[in-house]
């Protein structure tokens, strides 16, 4: 058998980095997983985080870039392979990454995040990178002077609304419900911006274009209307993305992984971090400490099976 780690944390947002940081405190020999070039997970698409503790004001990427620069100072180790497989045999676990290698651990954290949930109507996949947009900090900038619609009722939605109404002449919010899901905070930011108009009890059924989105199909409990747009941004929500471990820990309906404020999973030695546990708050800061708790864990639990 190749090396045996103290500790694999798959994933590298801010639950992932934490624990990594605490790991390389703990002496824990470790090695985080990032599937894609560049740590910070969903960090790394806000434009302004103004929650983080002693940190107003600072930009999504700045936090990620900071987070990746304590975890490096503190010597944790990364790769960027995807984990395709997770298996145990005598309590170490094996880990299979996308090109066929396998990594031994004692334990695990897994922090690997969530992603954006789609509409799942027409057009949405075809029309993907030409007007359809999950992020829009990201690309906000490509849609200054133009009309832009944000479907969602919940924070990200109200975040990414009043992100691009500073720079496009209209934003619509198209939502299914007759009230928001937001922080009262920023309904009344949204509700204070002029070039933002609210769209209640509606879905959308089809987005059109040919090379670039040019109007949506907006469904109302007593019409179907077509509406004018240059670009749609949608935040619906997200999904955890545990889609490799759903058949190794126990999750609930929804695929997060069970585990409280421990991390502790149905598996010994095997902690969940982050977006992917179940709890009623999903924030930075509470993956930051889900990282931290993870690794207090992690430690108790190497320290015991050597009883």
């Amino acid at each position: 058998m190749d090396k045996i780690y103290d500790l694999i944390i798959i994933g590298s947002g801010a639950a992932g980095l934490s624990a990594a940081v605490y790991a390389k405190r703990a002496m824990l020999s470790t090695l985080v997983f990032e599937k894609s070039y560049g740590s910070g997970g969903q960090i790394i698409n806000t434009y302004e985080v103004d929650n983080y503790l002693g940190l107003h004001g600072i930009s999504g990427f700045e936090l990620a870039a900071r987070f990746r620069e304590h975890a490096d100072k503190m010597g944790a180790e990364f790769d960027n392979s995807e984990i395709v497989n997770i298996s145990e045999e005598s309590n170490i676990k094996c880990l299979e990454s996308a090109d066929g290698r396998k990594f031994y651990t004692k334990t695990v954290i897994i922090a690997s995040g969530a992603e954006h949930r789609r509409l799942g109507v027409k057009g949405e996949d075809r029309l993907q990178g030409m007007g359809v947009s999950y992020c829009a900090t990201c690309d906000g900038a490509f849609f200054r002077g133009k009309t832009v619609a944000v479907v969602g009722g919940g924070d990200v939605a109200l975040e990414d609304a009043l992100f691009l109404a500073r720079g496009c002449k209209k934003v619509y919010i198209i939502h299914r419900r007759d009230a928001l899901r937001g922080a009262a905070s920023l309904q009344r930011q949204v509700f204070d911006t002029d070039n933002i108009e609210i769209l209640w009890n509606s879905t959308v059924e089809e987005i059109k274009g040919e090379d670039k989105v040019s109007s949506l199909v907006v469904k109302t409990k007593d019409s179907i209307n077509e509406l004018k747009t240059d670009g749609i941004f949608i935040a619906v929500g997200i999904k955890p993305c545990t889609d490799v471990f759903r058949d190794f820990v126990s999750t609930d309906k929804d695929g997060y992984i069970i585990a409280d404020e421990t991390g502790r999973t149905s598996v010994g030695g095997v902690f969940a971090a982050g977006d992917v546990r179940t709890k009623p708050l999903r924030q930075i800061i509470t993956a930051a400490a889900d990282g931290a708790n993870c690794v207090y864990s992690a430690e108790r639990y190497i320290n015991e099976s050597l009883l």
